[in-house]
């Protein structure tokens, strides 16, 4: 008997390889960090209510938000898997390195991203279900192509990319109000930093896929060293008007303008440097930014929520 269901077993290591290769896939610590930002946007919407944290509306929000985030990662990995495999950082994917097929990864993203986009509008409202979709929508249609032909998909790109606090409060209280507009405006000008330090620091991987990322067309650096100091400048002034509009406190306050300043400073670091985007040194101060602005965001959101004075 044990000879005959030996072989119908799956082995563990099989198991453990999909389960990484999906881990790759979804972009599965990308997507912890959209849930995080979501789940920020959930406990603004719910005001004077409150939210438990075995609120079922909250678990529905954020799988449904995960569920659309992984997919459409998914979906963004289908599309550019022959550029992956021309980049030292992507080419191990699961994709292009030959361990899952084209359609495999297909069915997945769009499993999930339509089957997110549907719980959400089914278990708590049709407008999150209908912004869900028109996030990855963008995402997929606007700036995945346009990495291909102009630094602009970086900008167009930072609309899908503020979206998960948005979806956040939609899903909490089914509509959009001004605190809606203030997440999505943190989010939106954090990002530009951040994603400027990775084409900072993969320069080379990206030039080489033939991704048109700002610092693979400004070789010297000087047009991605202002950009990085005006937005991470702009997002201090941004930052504040949590409280400015009831939602978080003074302690808030002064905690984002620390915040605020470091993630300024990492930047200057880099930039003041003056040196092409292809200097070592350079990529050390990028490598140094990456990690302030991945520290940003969640300190920020976690200090905004624990001096909450929501509406």
């Amino acid at each position: 008997m044990s000879a005959i269901i030996q072989p119908l077993a799956v082995p563990r290591n099989r198991i453990s390889t999909l389960l990484s290769d999906y881990a790759q896939l979804t972009k599965l610590r990308v997507t912890t960090l959209i849930v995080l930002t979501a789940w920020c946007g959930y406990y603004f919407g719910c005001g004077k209510a409150g939210v438990s944290s075995m609120s079922w509306n909250l678990f529905h929000a954020l799988l449904g938000i995960g569920m659309v985030s992984s997919g459409t990662a998914a979906l963004n990995e289908v599309m550019e898997y022959k550029v992956d495999a021309n980049m030292r950082r992507t080419a191990r994917r699961p994709i292009p390195a030959g361990r899952m097929s084209v359609l495999h990864g297909a069915l997945v993203g769009l499993a999930l991203t339509l089957g997110g986009a549907l719980y959400l509008g089914l278990a708590l409202n049709p407008l999150t279900g209908w912004l869900s979709l028109a996030t990855a929508a963008v995402y997929l249609a606007a700036y995945t192509p346009l990495k291909r032909v102009s630094p602009i998909c970086t900008f167009i790109g930072a609309f899908p990319g503020a979206m998960p606090g948005v979806l956040g409060w939609a899903a909490a209280r089914g509509r959009l109000e001004w605190g809606t507009l203030v997440i999505f405006a943190i989010v939106f000008l954090w990002q530009f930093p951040h994603f400027f330090s990775i084409a900072w620091l993969y320069r080379d991987d990206y030039a080489d896929g033939g991704i048109q990322m700002l610092p693979v067309v400004d070789p010297d650096g000087r047009s991605t060293s202002w950009r990085i100091l005006a937005y991470s400048l702009a997002l201090i002034p941004v930052s504040v008007l949590p409280t400015v509009i009831g939602m978080s406190g003074r302690f808030y306050l002064f905690g984002a303008v620390l915040l605020g300043l470091a993630y300024f400073y990492a930047g200057t670091r880099l930039t003041r440097l003056g040196l092409p985007v292809g200097a070592p040194v350079s990529k050390l101060r990028a490598r140094q930014l990456l990690q302030a602005s991945v520290l940003y965001l969640p300190l920020l959101f976690a200090l905004m929520m624990t001096n909450s004075a929501r509406p």
